[in-house]
């Protein structure tokens, strides 16, 4: 370029930022259909596929002794033809609409979950009021539904994290709690699965009366009472109500359980127990404390295990609700969360990295947290939730989780404030509640002839070893 080139160019003054404008989680407009649906809607203006989320209440407590899995099969039911459809027929209606449907089984409930582009939208809740109102059921698909499910469990079973979590929740929970119990069925009860069981439990249990749904979108220009009316609208049943559920109970007993896999050269850790759930005040500061001992890259236990030692590719620490529900009359709740620690590591370094991980524990009980640690965690947590609610089945399904764990609308939004004035002494304070060094039960899923002796020579509990 020649100097008077140069000269003639106008060079403007780089943008500044622009004001910050404030976010909040969306609130929902509650209401109900005649047929006593509840019915949450959230107008999200831009966002041009619908998300709809359906909660059930029909708790995997509520399956009939020896049927374990049949919530699932029912779940996996109800895009597999209706009294309009066949099977085939329902598949190319929603591929028609640019829909996509899906529904699973968990211990609060069902949940299907829709998504179709609002122009699609009167069509596929169409499609989706049928599959709850008159599914099929038909014995060739429900036959084929037990069989597909059947073939997963050897697979299940040979995945070291699906195992682990398998065996913790047969040591954490009494024989006779169905939490005890892989949520989606075993071999024995799976294969006894038929049409008329699910019939029998669609039956008992799925009813407007009991469920809720969630409709999220851009709601301009768009009758969604019209709609509503014309499609889950027609939806019938009686009214009872839901199936009460059993309180949570569990044995945190500090053991050491190892499920002996001969030859494996690595070790699947989960370390885990029960704890508050989000009706608890606490719940704020377990979030934000767990977050710091192990929800980052940056957390205490990725530093010390990855980091410093090279032990592992990552270790997690969270807080999952296991089944929620609103404090009784009597002032306890009935709800749990599971709070664990996973990773794994290379067999030689089981013992070495337990060892270290429980002076991570000790040294987080004696010491505390820092400031900076807190303040990571709150930017982490509340600064990119803006990000993670930018679709609206992403809203969909956390209002969902309000629904079936009993939470005010405003849950999500308050947590967050919550989170922001949760101070470093109230974070440690719940985290080391959470994690109590000698009140963990730990799952290790590994060659026990190389792992057995390293782990009993640390004193971290009673150690017994069961077969793969």
């Amino acid at each position: 370029m020649t100097d008077t080139a140069a000269a003639s160019m106008t060079f403007h003054p780089q943008p500044g930022a622009g004001t910050a404008t404030p976010w909040a989680f969306p609130a929902p407009e509650r209401g109900a259909l005649p047929n006593g649906l509840t019915v949450l809607r959230c107008h999200r203006p831009g966002q041009q596929v619908m998300a709809v989320e359906i909660f059930l209440a029909a708790p995997l407590e509520a399956e009939p002794e020896g049927l374990d899995g049949i919530a699932t099969i029912m779940a996996r039911a109800f895009s597999e033809g209706t009294d309009k459809h066949s099977a085939e027929e329902f598949a190319a209606e929603l591929e028609r609409c640019g829909a996509t449907l899906d529904a699973y089984a968990d211990h609060p409930g069902l949940r299907v979950s829709l998504e179709v582009p609002v122009s699609r939208l009167p069509k596929a809740l169409g499609l989706l009021a049928d599959a709850l109102r008159a599914p099929a059921f038909a014995d060739a698909e429900i036959e084929r539904l037990v069989a597909n499910r059947l073939d997963e469990i050897p697979h299940e079973a040979a995945n070291p994290s699906r195992r682990a979590a398998k065996q913790l929740s047969k040591e954490l929970f009494p024989a006779t709690s169905r939490m005890s119990r892989p949520r989606q069925g075993t071999e024995e009860t799976v294969k006894r699965i038929d049409a008329v069981g699910v019939k029998g439990f669609y039956g008992a249990h799925v009813r407007p009366a009991t469920a809720t749904a969630v409709v999220v979108g851009d709601l301009e220009g768009v009758d969604l009472d019209a709609v509503l009316a014309e499609t889950l609208g027609v939806w019938t049943g009686n009214t009872a109500p839901a199936r009460p559920v059993p309180p949570i109970t569990a044995d945190d007993t500090g053991r050491v359980v190892i499920v002996d896999r001969p030859g494996a050269v690595q070790t699947q850790l989960l370390i885990g127990r029960i704890g508050a759930d989000r009706h608890d005040r606490v719940w704020p500061a377990q979030v934000l404390g767990t977050y710091c001992l192990g929800g980052t890259l940056t957390s205490r236990l990725d530093r010390v295990l990855r980091e410093e030692k090279g032990y592992t590719y990552g270790v997690r620490a969270f807080g999952q609700v296991l089944r929620s529900a609103a404090p009784s009359s009597e002032g306890g709740a009935t709800g749990a969360a599971m709070l664990a620690i996973s990773g794994s590591v290379d067999t030689e370094s089981t013992g070495p990295a337990l060892d270290d991980l429980w002076k991570v524990l000790r040294t987080l009980a004696a010491g505390g947290l820092t400031d900076a640690e807190r303040d990571v965690a709150v930017q982490n947590l509340v600064g990119v939730a803006p990000l993670k609610y930018e679709t609206a089945a992403a809203v969909a399904g956390t209002l969902a989780d309000q629904v079936e764990q009993q939470l005010p609308d405003d849950f999500q939004a308050q947590l967050y404030a919550r989170l922001a004035e949760t101070g470093t002494v109230e974070a440690t304070a719940a985290v080391v509640s959470a994690f109590p060094d000698d009140r963990l039960v730990t799952v290790l899923v590994g060659d026990a002839s190389q792992i057995e002796e390293p782990v009993r020579a640390l004193g971290i509990g009673e150690v017994t070893v069961v077969t793969g």
